[in-house]
Parts: structure tokens; C-alpha cells; sequence
């Protein structure tokens, strides 16, 4: 019986962790994909860095809440020598859930100008 319950609450625990770092990755993973394309959709001719960042947003939202798509801003940099936007997202880290400390998760997404 206390093998049992030893064992029990130890798979329990593996289990509980593997699925935190799955919603982990899944965030993370939301975030680069809602950057990149919200990148590509910045630099498009008749497009803007404000509507990269609204693009984002609306990413962000449909796809996890509006508590992760409160801090995105844009910038025009270079990168591997190219003119780039670059679309960057700070999020909350899902430590219990989607519950977690502020602005731990920072992922960028960049997207070539055209000239």
C-alpha cells in the first residue's frame, strides 16, 4: 500500500510537470509564429510597424488571451545584414497554468524590408 502510494504520487508529479513544460512550449511557440508573421505583415507595401504590431496583438489574442499581447512594440534593425522589422513580445512565463511572474518570456520575430 505505501509502494503504492509512493509511486502514485511520483508519476503524478512527472505527469503534472510534462504537461507545464508542454503549455510552456506551446506559449513560446504561439508567440515566435504571432511576432514572425505579424513581421511579415509589417512590411508588406501599403503596411506599417503599427500595423505589425496590431497584427500581433490580434494573434495573440485568438490564439492564448489578451494578457499575453500587452507588451509588443517594433523596431527597424539590422540582422545578418539585412534592413529587418523586428517584432518583439514580452509575456508573462506559464508557471501554473497560464498563471506566472511578468515579462520572463521575450521572443522576437523579424521579417526583411523591401527596398
Amino acid at each position: 500500500m505505501v509502494d503504492f502510494v509512493l509511486v502514485g504520487s511520483l508519476l503524478t508529479l512527472f505527469f503534472l510537470a510534462i504537461i507545464q513544460l508542454t503549455l510552456v512550449l506551446h506559449v513560446r511557440n504561439t508567440l515566435i509564429d504571432a511576432a514572425a508573421s505579424g513581421a511579415r505583415y509589417g512590411t508588406l507595401a501599403d503596411r506599417s510597424a503599427a500595423d505589425a504590431e496590431e497584427r500581433t496583438r490580434g494573434l495573440i489574442q485568438s490564439a492564448l488571451n489578451a494578457g499575453f499581447a500587452q507588451q509588443v512594440s517594433t523596431s527597424e534593425v539590422t540582422y545578418q545584414g539585412l534592413r529587418t522589422l523586428e517584432v518583439t513580445v514580452s509575456a508573462p512565463m506559464p508557471l501554473i497554468g497560464l498563471i506566472g511572474p511578468r515579462d520572463l518570456l521575450e521572443v522576437k520575430g523579424h521579417a526583411a524590408v523591401q527596398p
